[in-house]
C-alpha cells in the first residue's frame, strides 16, 4: 500500500492546483523551437491531449519571450487551457522585464539558482525574477540541478568539510550542496515577498540513489511541494526503468506532487511518450488512474502461436487511439482492467480478475477462446475474427460504464 502523502502546501498553476490536497501531477516539456510559434502550441496540444497536467517550454531569448502570448492564442483557440511554465536560465531577469505580456501569460517560472546568474549579480538577477513573479502573482519553481550547481554553495561545503574531523565523501557533499541551495533559495524568495503557497521545489540529479537520498533529505526539510524526475534520464529501456525506479520509491513513501521523466526519445517516437510513462507508473502503483490496463501474459512453450501477442499489441493500440474521446465521453473507462491471455493454464483464472478478459487457445488447445465480463464468462468466440469481436465487445463495455 502507498504510504501516507506528504503534507505540503498548495500552490495553483493556472488553473490547477499542486500539493498534498490534489493528485499527483504529471508533467511534460516541449522540444520545439518556441520561437516557432505553430510548432510549438501543436506540440503543447499534444502533450495536454496525451494527458499532461502542465506543460514547461524553453524561454531562452527575445524571440522565444515575444512568441508566447502568440501561442496562448493559438490554444485558446484550440480550446486548450493546460498550464504554460516558463523555463528561464541566465537571461530571465532581462527576458521577463522586458517582455510584460510574456511575464503575465505564463503561469509558472521555473529558475534554477545555479544559472540565476554569477557573482555579484546573481543575488540581484534572483530577486528581479521573484518581484516579477510577486508583481503577477505567479509560482515559481525553483530548480536546482546537479550539471549546473551553484558552485558557491559546493565550495563552501567542500572547504568546511575539509577541516571537519569527520569529513563526508564528495558525493555526500554534493548531495548535501544541492539541497541547501534549493533550501537557502526558497528561503531567499520569502524574504523577497513570494509566498510560501507560491513556491515549489526540485532538486534533480541522474543517479537513483542520490535522487532518492536528495529528495528524502527536502521532504524532512520543508513542506514545499516536490517535483520529481531523474535529469537527463537518457534513452530507450535504461530511461524507463531508471526513472521508474527512483520515482516509485519515492511516491510509496509518499514524497512528490509533479512528476516528469526525461526521457531521450528516438527520432521515431512521439514526444508524448514520457507522458504515458508517467502514468503508467502512477497507475500501476495505484496512486492515480488515467487509462484501461491492458494485463497480457508473456508466453512461454505453451503458447507457440503468436495470435495473443498481437491482440494485445491490438487492444493497446486501440485504447490508445480512443482514450482521448474516452477521458470526455466515458470517464469511469480509465478503472477498466483488460487481460488477454495466451492459454487454459492462467487464462480463465486472470480473465476472471479483469473487468474484460479472453484466453486465447494455446498449443494444442481447442481453437476457442471463452470471454469474461466482471468474473463471469459471457460467450467463447471462434473463427477468424476473433480479433475484431473482442475489440467491439471492449467498445461496449467501456460505453456501458456510463450507465
Amino acid at each position: 500500500m502507498v504510504g501516507t502523502r506528504r503534507k505540503t502546501n498548495n500552490v495553483r498553476i493556472g488553473n490547477i492546483a499542486v500539493g498534498s490536497d490534489n493528485p499527483v501531477r504529471v508533467q511534460s516539456m516541449t522540444n520545439t523551437e518556441t520561437s516557432d510559434i505553430k510548432k510549438t502550441a501543436n506540440q503543447i496540444i499534444e502533450l495536454a491531449n496525451s494527458g499532461s497536467e502542465i506543460v514547461r517550454i524553453t524561454v531562452n531569448n527575445e524571440e522565444s519571450a515575444a512568441a508566447v502570448p502568440y501561442i496562448k492564442e493559438e490554444l485558446i483557440k484550440k480550446n486548450c487551457f493546460v498550464p504554460i511554465v516558463g523555463d528561464f536560465h541566465y537571461n530571465g531577469h532581462n527576458l521577463l522585464s522586458t517582455y510584460p505580456e510574456c511575464a503575465s501569460i505564463l503561469d509558472k517560472y521555473r529558475i534554477n539558482p545555479g544559472n540565476v546568474g554569477f557573482g555579484e549579480k546573481r543575488d540581484k538577477q534572483f530577486e528581479t525574477i521573484v518581484e516579477l513573479a510577486i508583481k503577477y502573482d505567479k509560482p515559481v519553481r525553483i530548480g536546482v540541478n546537479w550539471g549546473s550547481l551553484d558552485q558557491s554553495v559546493a565550495t563552501k561545503l567542500m572547504d568546511e568539510n575539509k577541516n571537519s574531523n569527520n569529513p563526508k565523501s564528495s558525493n555526500l557533499i554534493l548531495r548535501d550542496a544541492l539541497v541547501l541551495s534549493c533550501l537557502q533559495s526558497a528561503e531567499k524568495a520569502e524574504e523577497i515577498g513570494l509566498s510560501k503557497d507560491k513556491i515549489i521545489l526540485s532538486c534533480k540529479v541522474s543517479s537513483v540513489q542520490d535522487l532518492i537520498a536528495i529528495y528524502r533529505e527536502l521532504a524532512k526539510s520543508s513542506n514545499y511541494p516536490l517535483h520529481l524526475g531523474l535529469t537527463e534520464a537518457g534513452i530507450g529501456s535504461k530511461a524507463i526503468v531508471a526513472s521508474s525506479a527512483a520515482l516509485a520509491i519515492l511516491l510509496q513513501e509518499g514524497i512528490g506532487d509533479t512528476i516528469r521523466v526525461s526521457l531521450t526519445p528516438s527520432p521515431s517516437e512521439p514526444r508524448t511518450k514520457e507522458v504515458d510513462i508517467c502514468q503508467e507508473i502512477l497507475q500501476v502503483m495505484g496512486i492515480r488512474s488515467f487509462k484501461p490496463l491492458v494485463t497480457s501474459c508473456p508466453g512461454c512453450g505453451r503458447t507457440s502461436s503468436t495470435y495473443f501477442q498481437h491482440l494485445a499489441e491490438e487492444i493497446q493500440e486501440f485504447i490508445s487511439k480512443e482514450i482521448p474521446i474516452w477521458r470526455k465521453q466515458y470517464p469511469k473507462a480509465k478503472d477498466v482492467n483488460i487481460a488477454v491471455m495466451g492459454c487454459i493454464v492462467n487464462g480463465p483464472g486472470e480473465s476472471k480478475h479483469a473487468n474484460i478478459g479472453i484466453s486465447l487457445p494455446g498449443t494444442g488447445e481447442s481453437p476457442a477462446a471463452p470471454v469474461f465480463i466482471d468474473g463471469k464468462k459471457t460467450q467463447t468466440l471462434r473463427g477468424d475474427n476473433i480479433s475484431k469481436d473482442f475489440i467491439n465487445i471492449v467498445k461496449e463495455y467501456i460505453m456501458s460504464t456510463n450507465d
